[in-house]
């Protein structure tokens, strides 16, 4: 049952759509924990909304990454009544630098962010019988990308959940998509995302998957809504991917990619040949701007300007 004590740690756009629905569902008992708790923006208004279906709302103060402050909250929680029931771990930072130019500070706040507060749930809780305790990850963790300390993090806390079982105990770890209006969709990495072919998820089908996937006693899932027409090609530019290659969707776009006609270096050698030296760079442009075009998602070469960088345009080492 979530309907008990049910502690969400964040205040922010995923925790606040994962209260409302339990509030919603008949929660009796919700706990908002974050790092400034009654204080972060919109908690008020998040708490009379919750309070509204009826649910008894508890805002407090708690980093998950400091372990005495979380272990005196879960020491609380597991000695009140009602008991705790659940645990929905929501808490992270995002990464908006490359592997390359990440230094050790950023590397550490994104993994105390993630894993370090799921790493102190588990084991404070590691006697505690549990109905459900749910870790949300992130789709880095499954197909990586520039953000190497973001991935990592996430991937820990899919590993988390595997050891979890392994000990006998619950734990459903979910890789998410993006939400619409929450999380990693927001802002321009959301809209980097967007462009190579990740669809922002409706919240109320988000928690409902959520739902399904503890109720069937998943370990680990990815929940993404996926353009598989314009994430495929840009995935599996350089080498073919067997993480995606039996996908129905996936087989069906590359089996059309590969059937278009393709312009070979040689082919447009033989075309420049006759051209003066004007029209040749002329030429060449428009194929450098179809392609890029092509490979970030774009319908017309319109959206390709000359003039400015490849980065400033929206490629980065995937693409």
């Amino acid at each position: 049952s979530l309907h008990d004590a049910l502690p969400i740690w964040g205040t922010g756009g995923l925790a606040g759509h994962v209260a409302r629905w339990l509030a919603r569902d008949g929660a009796q008992y919700i706990v908002l924990a974050s790092r400034r708790g009654p204080r972060a923006p919109g908690a008020a208004a998040l708490v009379a909304g919750l309070s509204g279906h009826g649910a008894r709302v508890t805002l407090a103060a708690c980093d998950t990454a400091d372990h005495d402050t979380l272990a005196r909250l879960v020491h609380h929680l597991t000695t009140a009544t009602p008991p705790l029931t659940a645990i929905v771990h929501t808490a992270g930072v995002t990464q908006s630098t490359s592997l390359a130019e990440t230094e050790l500070t950023e590397l550490a706040a994104v993994a105390a962010g993630k894993a370090s507060g799921a790493a102190y749930l588990d084991e404070l809780l590691r006697d505690t019988e549990l109905d459900a305790f749910v870790l949300f990850s992130a789709v880095a963790s499954v197909w990586g990308g520039r953000q190497g300390a973001y991935a990592a993090a996430n991937a820990y806390l899919d590993a988390l959940a595997q050891q979890r079982r392994a000990r006998g105990q619950t734990a459903t770890s979910i890789a998410w998509g993006l939400w619409a209006g929450a999380g990693m969709g927001e802002g321009a990495g959301g809209e980097q995302l967007q462009r190579y072919g990740l669809r922002e998820m409706a919240p109320e089908l988000a928690v409902a998957a959520m739902r399904q996937a503890v109720e069937n006693d998943d370990t680990q899932l990815t929940i993404a809504d996926v353009d598989w027409e314009r994430f495929a090609p840009v995935f599996t530019i350089a080498r073919p991917s067997p993480l995606i290659s039996d996908v129905p969707e996936v087989q069906r776009v590359l089996a059309a990619a590969a059937a278009e006609p393709v312009e070979t270096a040689s082919a447009l050698a033989s075309r420049l040949a006759g051209m003066s030296e004007v029209d040749q760079a002329g030429a060449v442009l428009e194929v450098v701007r179809r392609e890029a075009a092509a490979a970030l998602g774009h319908s017309s070469v319109d959206e390709i300007d000359p003039a400015r960088a490849f980065q400033d345009l929206g490629f980065d080492s995937l693409t």
